[in-house]
């Protein structure tokens, strides 16, 4: 329902743990990315007076708390810079983002002072030089040095994986004693995957693999070298309006889509805010869709 061609698939629900897996994955999963997939989008670079705002914010949702940054965070939230504020991380500490794509992350961080920062993604085209020492590599996991960063991420990555506990064992293995890996993740221990089932838009058949439950990603965890430290939930609206287009038949990157070319009257503005309040409910109530979980390197 992404790009809307119709396709059906089968997912499987674990009666032990509740992961969601697909049952079969395609011979071809590069055919369902298509050239207008976010994540490969083309990055815009921001004016002057636009550089510094993004700044303000950026340094405001890493934990550098200033008044400006803390308005243009309500006003353009940026989850996931925010979800690296609870880990409390020293601007000089070695980051690599998986599966970063065409490296916004990277760049906010890179923005909001973070220097050592490394971005690794093999579906891109080529490598990418992102400007003041920040590149992103076209490579797996593997190929980079071992005990090389303090923290690994997966941003939404990890469910796209074919083989996730390679990909968290790799993860173990580049980072150095006492290090952390930043999972996020949408979840099926959620109100949305209950309310919604197959028209839940994070499901996103074919290209999320599995979608973890909170119990089935810590067995992952431990079977990887990991232990779960913290679990924050940080869902939000699209949760709603996504899955009622999807019950609707209107697919995400077609005109019609909220975000993209909005049907007239397909929400009203007051609809909308409830869908906000209705997200931050259920993140403090941990019943949202997506969940950043913070694993803890065990040695």
């Amino acid at each position: 329902m992404m790009f809307g061609p119709g396709e059906h698939f089968d997912y499987r629900l674990c009666a032990a743990c509740g992961c969601l897996q697909i049952a079969e994955i395609p011979a071809d999963l590069s055919r369902h990315y298509g050239a207008g997939y976010y994540s490969f989008g083309e990055r815009t670079t921001p004016g002057r007076l636009s550089g510094l705002l993004v700044r303000a914010r950026n340094r405001h949702l890493i934990g550098r708390k200033n008044p400006l940054g803390w308005a243009l965070a309500k006003l353009r939230p940026f989850r996931a810079l925010a979800s690296l504020q609870p880990l409390g991380l020293r601007l000089d500490v070695r980051i690599v983002d998986v599966g970063c794509g065409s490296g916004e992350l990277l760049l906010a961080l890179q923005s909001a002072g973070y220097t050592r920062l490394h971005g690794v993604d093999p579906f891109i085209e080529q490598d990418l030089d992102l400007g003041g020492g920040l590149r992103v590599q076209k490579a797996e996991l593997e190929a980079l040095p071992a005990s090389a960063f303090d923290l690994v991420m997966f941003h939404h990555s990890l469910e796209h994986i074919v083989d996730e506990p390679a990909a968290l064992r790799a993860a173990h293995r580049l980072l150095v004693p006492g290090g952390r890996c930043l999972v996020r993740i949408p979840t099926v221990s959620s109100h949305a995957w209950q309310h919604y089932g197959v028209d839940w838009c994070a499901l996103d058949a074919p290209r999320h693999l599995a979608l973890h439950s909170r119990q089935s990603i810590g067995l992952l965890a431990e079977r990887c070298g990991f232990r779960v430290s913290r679990i924050t939930d940080d869902a939000d609206a699209f949760q709603f309006w996504g899955s009622e287009q999807y019950r609707r038949g209107i697919p995400l990157m077609r005109s019609g889509c909220h975000d993209i070319a909005p049907a007239p009257g397909a929400f009203t503005a007051a609809q909308l805010r409830d869908m906000d309040r209705r997200a931050d409910r259920l993140n403090r109530e941990q019943a949202g869709d997506q969940i950043a979980v913070e694993l803890q390197r065990v040695e």
